[in-house]
């Protein structure tokens, strides 16, 4: 009989309004940016994370993450918690007079390449007028909390914390089910700004040390950690002007190279990559070709990767792989985006088994996991959110 395929998410899932309101019920410590300890929000967080595996487990989703609910988000449209549950957990950050939405912009040139302001990415540029429109559906909803800066050494102190998340998914998990949980990569986390470090490099790769507790305390515990690690595609986009391809692979190979330090050792099954642009509703007229990253992506040593490929900007990208040929590794597992959150409409089961089908004929059944392009929570409504995973786990049974 032929095995199923198998399915999965890219982590983020819809809070429930009673995990979002013991969110907010936590108080800021002094330092502005990390909130205190609570035990009734513990509480909560335990019994949302046993709901929703069981509602994954029930849309057909195989392979389970916690919806990435131990990473504090205040409001049901927020982009940004994948990356905001870090300030929590790592010390030597601090507020400044500047965050990473305020410094003025900065112009690269060839050979010298450099991210400019988040507000001045070409993308926001391009299309001001709609960027600018609260009625365009392009906005990334509330921050959890401030963007602090690095202004002394960077470490690990969130032991407690990802002890309490591994502990929640376990605890839901049936035997012999596997899941995962995500966690932040050194080339996003150095994203924030800088005033310690001598060199963004060595920025990188003091956040590369730091990441690694992180991921090991997950692959030890027998979990897929999931990196999220959006700025190797969407970091182009945030570089004035656009630069040449040669020069952008030169600044993401660094990124990948910290990522590659920071797992070193780690069981490369139980490691995935997530790429993608950017979660946020806009044009994404200015984003890399996968054609152009993926050939440095795929020197990361994970044991799948997971990336967006149902979106209408990059669906058409499924022929790279193919025409990559010997270029991918044998035992590179693919987890494809197969429904999207860049739309409210629900992919047909028969779309969703037709695409799954692209990535079968190209590396086999047993290396393709179908998945969403990116974290559905903060992204789309709930009642969406939950279809969509329905019509993946449909789709998925449909494949032939």
């Amino acid at each position: 009989m032929t095995a199923p395929i198998q399915t999965t998410t890219a982590g983020s899932l819809p809070r429930t309004a009673a995990l979002l309101e013991a969110n907010r019920s936590r108080a800021l410590s002094d330092d502005g940016f990390t909130f205190q300890p609570s035990g009734e929000h513990e509480a909560a967080v335990g019994a949302a994370v046993a709901d929703v595996v069981a509602k994954q487990r029930e849309a057909g989703i195989t392979l389970v993450g916690d919806g990435e609910y131990g990473h504090t988000m205040r409001a049901a449209i927020d982009y940004g918690a994948w990356w905001t549950y870090s300030f929590q957990r790592y010390s030597g950050l601090s507020l400044t007079d500047t965050d990473f939405f305020t410094p003025e912009p900065v112009l690269s040139s060839p050979g010298d390449v450099r991210l400019t302001a988040f507000l001045d990415r070409r993308d926001f540029t391009a299309f001001a007028e709609a960027y600018a429109d609260p009625s365009a559906g392009i906005g990334t909803g509330e921050q959890a909390t401030a963007f602090p800066t690095t202004t002394s050494a960077i470490a690990f102190t969130g032991q407690e914390q990802v002890a309490a998340d591994i502990r929640n998914l376990q605890a839901a998990l049936q035997p012999g089910e596997q899941g995962f949980l995500t966690a932040i990569s050194p080339g996003s986390a150095a994203r924030v700004g800088n005033q310690h470090y001598a060199s963004e490099e060595e920025h990188i790769f003091a956040w590369a040390d730091a990441v690694r507790e992180e991921y090991k305390a997950i692959t030890d515990a027998g979990l897929v950690v999931q990196i999220d690690d959006p700025s190797l595609a969407e970091n182009f986009d945030q570089i004035r002007p656009e630069p040449s391809v040669e020069d952008y692979q030169r600044f993401t190979r660094i990124r990948i190279e910290a990522l590659n330090h920071a797992i070193r050792d780690l069981p490369k099954e139980l490691v995935r990559l997530h790429l993608c642009w950017g979660s946020w509703h806009g044009p994404h007229t200015t984003d890399i070709e996968l054609r152009h990253i993926l050939p440095v992506v795929l020197d990361a040593n994970v044991g799948s990767l997971s990336f967006e490929a149902a979106n209408v900007r990059h669906e058409h990208e499924w022929t790279v792989w193919s025409e990559l040929g010997d270029a991918v590794p044998d035992d590179l597992v693919l987890a494809p985006g197969i429904v999207s959150h860049a739309t409210n409409v629900v992919e047909h089961p028969d779309l969703v088994a037709q695409r799954i089908q692209r990535f079968v004929d190209v590396v086999g059944r047993d290396r393709v996991v179908a998945s969403t392009d990116c974290g559905l929570g903060g992204r789309v409504h709930q009642q969406i959110a939950w279809a969509k995973l329905a019509s993946l786990g449909e789709g998925a049974r449909r494949v032939r």
